[in-house]
């Protein structure tokens, strides 16, 4: 008697390709999931922190003592507070979503990720964020963070929906990364009431200014989608004009600071009188066609007599 040979599968069997299509599928959530956070983004909080801790300091690092807060304000500024915010964001953006050839690859729009997916993700890291605030940083801290995550709420979700609200979208952004965000790093070492008010001005004239560019981005697909955007109900031409305009004031208070020593005394601000120039005509370049990656470009220009400033601060010592 001959026994048959053992049974064999072939690479396309089904009961063998489930597990690495399992696999897959796994490793492709997880990669969304990621996306979702836009991890591009992290930067805007953590560098607008930075330089609130920089003033509240006067020195490049923290203090050693402050280390463990600063570690955990870059979990909560970065990862945990972006997706938060995106998360809503995405979820009621997907009409809109649906129709941008700029959004074509998001996750809800291909299915790879599922509205629910979204509302466990916005739960999870919103508590987490809070969570973190809280016990690892502080009160004032949780209370920002508390602040910046309802604002990403009213911004995407209805009734609200902050951004089909022309003029509240652009505070709404402007409050929470040119204000709240700058007074989480100050936070960490001093009291928030201590914070200088011409810095605040600053912050929000220099985000109004970078967030009215992004509105443009959309334009087309916001008004087949019905959401009233500051570029879909001014234009987009208005926009960009008004976004130079804003820019163009935020530069001139900018060097006014440095002239008059309202903040710091220094002989000469030779850098910043040059730079200035090379700062409106580099944003007025790129929101002629605004996107993503133009716009960063502008952060990085200004980064440079925001480092000249920051230097001087920091060798004036203790105020």
């Amino acid at each position: 008697m001959v026994l048959p040979p053992p049974a064999t599968r072939s690479p396309a069997d089904p009961a063998r390709a489930l597990p690495h299509s399992a696999a897959r599928h796994r490793v492709g959530r997880a990669w969304a999931l990621l996306l979702l956070t836009r991890p591009w983004f992290w930067p805007l909080g953590w560098a607008a922190a930075y330089a609130g801790s920089v003033l509240a300091t006067r020195d490049w690092l923290p203090p050693p003592t402050a280390l463990p807060r600063s570690s955990a304000a870059l979990v909560v500024l970065g990862p945990l507070v972006w997706a938060a915010v995106l998360a809503v964001n995405d979820r009621h953006d997907l009409p809109s979503d649906r129709r941008n050839p700029r959004k074509a690859t998001a996750p809800l729009v291909t299915g790879l990720l599922t509205e629910a997916d979204l509302v466990r993700w916005h739960v999870g890291a919103t508590v987490a964020a809070l969570a973190l605030a809280v016990t690892a940083i502080g009160p004032a801290f949780a209370l920002g963070t508390a602040v910046v995550l309802l604002l990403g709420w009213a911004y995407s979700a209805p009734p609200v929906r902050l951004k089909s609200r022309p003029g509240l979208d652009v505070a709404a952004n402007a409050l929470a990364v040119g204000l709240l965000a700058p007074l989480a790093g100050w936070s960490l070492h001093r009291p928030v009431t201590s914070y200088p008010a011409l810095v605040a001005v600053l912050g929000l004239l220099l985000v109004a200014a970078l967030y009215l560019p992004t509105t443009v981005l959309d334009a087309d697909a916001d008004t087949a989608a019905g959401d009233t955007t500051a570029a879909v109900r001014w234009g987009t031409r208005r926009c960009r004009r008004a976004g130079v305009a804003l820019w163009t004031v935020a530069t001139g208070v900018w060097l006014a600071v440095c002239h008059l020593g309202v903040l710091v005394r220094r002989d000469s601000w030779t850098l910043q009188d040059l730079w200035a120039p090379v700062l409106i005509a580099g944003y007025a370049v790129a929101v002629r066609r605004p996107s993503i990656p133009r716009l960063a470009g502008v952060c990085l220009l200004f980064a440079v007599p925001a480092a000249d400033f920051l230097t001087s601060w920091i060798a004036a010592g203790p105020a």
